[in-house]
């Protein structure tokens, strides 16, 4: 039987990044990556949150992410927005300490109602931190090229890990590449071990950057927190934007922070679509939802 067989999910949105939230906490069982295909096929997604009982002192949940293609992924902004206003409404908490396979994330309140600030922690800059396949002595700007005939080539991208493994390519216009034939050339290439999120920014002033993502095992999508993250840190590091930015998305803006301590706080709305509970063939084998 599926672990997710006949359990209750939440459909929500951050910025139209498609979030499957499941409370796992009840009956805490295993999700295999079969499963979370089979969920994909029953509610279209672009990340699954399953919300598991702490299993570290000091945390109030522990959550496994997975992509809609049963990958799993350490990290997923826009995904901890959704859990953290789940997470915060019930427990009417000020924060809460959310432990993903990236580490502890702090969460609490946005400003306004069905928002909500993640902590995303401390950048990874070291080339096997990030990872790479081979070492790089800057990965500001690391030696990687993608071309597709009829577009320009993309090049030497900045290179950072927010959890999982982002390469970002500055260009002056987003319009002017094909992200979804470059994208899974980019996710492959062998430069990247285990994948890797691709995002094109345009940084439009000091405060602000335009970014539109290749999700590694999603695809395109309107909106990646994580990328978000990155974008910002990889555009500091190379001089162009300031520490405090709005970062525009397809789906809408982000409110990206890299304090001085080093910690990314990343702050956006979440939404509520609907509510519903797998069918009892949710399983490998196919299935759906009611």
């Amino acid at each position: 039987m599926s672990g997710l067989s006949n359990h209750p999910f939440v459909k929500m949105n951050g910025l139209g990044n498609e979030i499957l939230v499941v409370d796992m906490r009840p009956d805490p069982r295993r999700i295999s990556a079969a499963d979370a295909r089979a969920a994909a096929a029953a509610v279209a997604y672009d990340q699954l949150m399953a919300i598991y009982p702490p299993r570290s002192d000091g945390t109030d949940a522990f959550v496994r992410i997975f992509n809609n293609d049963g990958s799993e992924a350490g990290a997923c902004g826009n995904g901890m927005r959704c859990v953290a206003d789940i997470l915060l409404s019930e427990s009417g908490r000020a924060a809460l300490a959310v432990e993903t396979p990236a580490g502890v994330l702090a969460c609490w309140p946005g400003e306004g109602r069905l928002t909500a600030t993640v902590d995303m922690g401390i950048p990874r800059l070291r080339w096997d931190e990030i990872p790479l396949a081979a070492p790089a002595a800057d990965t500001r700007a690391i030696d990687v090229q993608v071309e597709v005939a009829g577009w320009p080539a993309l090049r030497s991208p900045s290179a950072v890990s927010m959890g999982n493994p982002h390469a970002v390519f500055f260009v002056d216009d987003l319009q002017a590449y094909d992200l979804g034939r470059l994208g899974p050339l980019v996710e492959h290439h062998p430069a990247f071990p285990e994948g890797v999120n691709v995002s094109l920014a345009s940084v439009t002033g000091r405060d602000r950057l335009r970014v539109v993502t290749w999700e590694r095992g999603a695809g395109l999508t309107r909106a990646c927190g994580s990328a978000a993250c990155a974008a910002l840190v990889c555009a500091v590091r190379i001089g162009a934007a300031a520490r405090a930015a709005t970062v525009t998305l397809p789906g809408g803006d982000l409110g990206i922070v890299w304090r001085a301590d080093d910690h990314v706080l990343m702050t956006g709305p979440v939404a509520y679509e609907f509510e519903g509970r797998f069918d009892h063939a949710a399983d490998a084998s196919g299935g759906g939802a009611r």
